[in-house]
């Protein structure tokens, strides 16, 4: 999707109108309208601007292509990979762009979690465990 697209596709995920989302960018809505309809795009300030109103950041405006979905670019610190598919066996690929992210390495061991009707996470296994420390010491509780 374009950058147009993008910020279209946001400002209704974030049920904005064109003149809340100018209002708050500090221009006007005829111009929220030129980016949305590709005539102009926002130079780097308004798309910072943009970028801090939507809650997501300038590279998901300009870059993010969601295959089709409308809802605009990922919220600041969501991540979209794209698919995966499960082997025979029940392998998943990470893709490379989320192992690059998260830091996950051959070897590392990670954590799967899941809930009914909601799906799948993994985690990596320290970090889930440092969680589980800390919520034992809140609690009063040594992790043995």
């Amino acid at each position: 999707m374009s950058i147009a697209g993008n910020i279209r596709a946001t400002r209704m995920a974030a049920r904005l109108t064109q003149e809340q989302l100018a209002e708050a960018v500090g221009v006007s809505r005829q111009t929220v309208a030129k980016w949305e309809s590709g005539e102009t795009s926002p130079d780097l300030e308004h798309a910072a601007a943009l970028a801090d109103v939507l809650g997501t950041t300038v590279d998901g405006l300009a870059n993010f292509d969601g295959g089709g979905l409308v809802a605009g670019a990922p919220p600041r610190g969501k991540h979209l990979f794209g698919n995966v598919k499960v082997g025979e066996r029940g392998q998943v690929v990470i893709p490379k762009e989320a192992r690059d992210l998260f830091g996950i390495k051959p070897g590392d061991k990670l954590v799967v979690l899941g809930e009914d009707g909601q799906g799948l996470a993994l985690c990596k296994e320290e970090v889930f465990m440092a969680g589980v420390e800390a919520a034992m010491k809140a609690a009063g509780r040594t992790v043995g």
